[in-house]
């Protein structure tokens, strides 16, 4: 349909409820209508598209082809009406606002320590969610407009995303300080003589200490792989692991541990913020990024 005449843009905002809800009752309850309401309206969009958009599944409701492909433009258009209808300007003080972040337990051990005192004294009624996964998922989170910035390492950006970097991260390691006969540092041939744990979530990729490695001609033997950055440092205590990682997790209180310089070069890395462009004009969205750029940027 090439005009808008005649059609009850209402609509698009119960398209919305139903692809996230993929249930017409969830739906109903988080548009605050009846259920009849909604499937009444799922009828006159999928007149309205010449699509079915949900099929029933079991457990709900499946998006079709259609429904994915349009899904993004969807959320783009949404957030722009929003956007367009809101009050002018963004007061942190007074304004109730849910933002949806996505990061790894690092990103949390390094972001919402610093952040949260800050949103409590200087926007009281606004909340966080927060949510983790790979690296690909975030970014289509990001996307599909599911979540509203996304923290960690991501190269080769769809221009529709945005970045900015935070801080620059750098390597170090930590090992049991007994293990070290005194020594707070370690050679390259210690180093590959010792059992090593590695943090990933996606074990089967080459980590960059591993591409660092195999470029000076040497490989380590990995002999404990957690997808936890949180715990991995507690366990390195009364064993011969190593643990190699970014230095930002690694400021304990330990007197059994031993923080030292890796023994070879391992390139840094940036650490980014993303968001979809979406969110670029979108007052309250800029008051969030610009405060974690004051808080973490260095």
């Amino acid at each position: 349909m090439n005009s808008l005449s005649g059609v009850d843009l209402n609509l698009l905002v119960v398209l919305e409820a139903l692809l996230a809800e993929r249930h017409v009752s969830r739906a109903a309850i988080r548009l605050n209508k009846s259920q009849p309401a909604i499937s009444h309206a799922l009828a006159r969009l999928r007149h309205l598209l010449d699509d079915p958009l949900l099929v029933r599944r079991q457990g709900g409701l499946e998006p079709t082809a259609r429904a994915m492909e349009i899904t993004p433009a969807l959320t783009e258009a949404l957030d722009r009406m929003r956007h367009l209808l809101a009050p002018a300007g963004f007061d942190p003080a007074t304004e109730r606002r849910t933002f949806r972040l996505a990061m790894s337990d690092y990103g949390a051990a390094v972001i919402l320590p610093a952040l949260l005192p800050v949103m409590r004294a200087q926007a009281p009624q606004v909340d966080l969610v927060v949510s983790q996964a790979s690296r690909e998922v975030m970014v289509s989170q990001v996307v599909d407009g599911e979540i509203d910035l996304a923290f960690g390492v991501f190269p080769g950006l769809d221009r529709s995303v945005r970045s900015h970097r935070l801080f620059d991260e750098r390597f170090a390691c930590l090992a049991d300080a007994a293990s070290l006969g005194g020594r707070k540092t370690m050679d390259l041939a210690t180093y590959l003589e010792r059992p090593h744990a590695l943090v990933d979530l996606r074990p089967e990729r080459q980590s960059e200490v591993d591409k660092a490695l195999a470029e000076l001609g040497h490989n380590r033997r990995l002999s404990l792989i957690v997808p936890h950055w949180g715990v991995a440092p507690r366990l390195i205590a009364g064993t011969d692991l190593v643990l190699t990682v970014a230095s930002r997790i690694l400021p304990i209180q330990d007197d059994r541990l031993c923080v030292f310089a890796p023994p070879f070069e391992i390139p840094a890395f940036q650490f980014t913020q993303i968001w979809h462009r979406r969110r670029d004009g979108d007052p309250a969205h800029q008051w969030l990024r610009s405060r974690l750029q004051h808080l973490l940027d260095g």
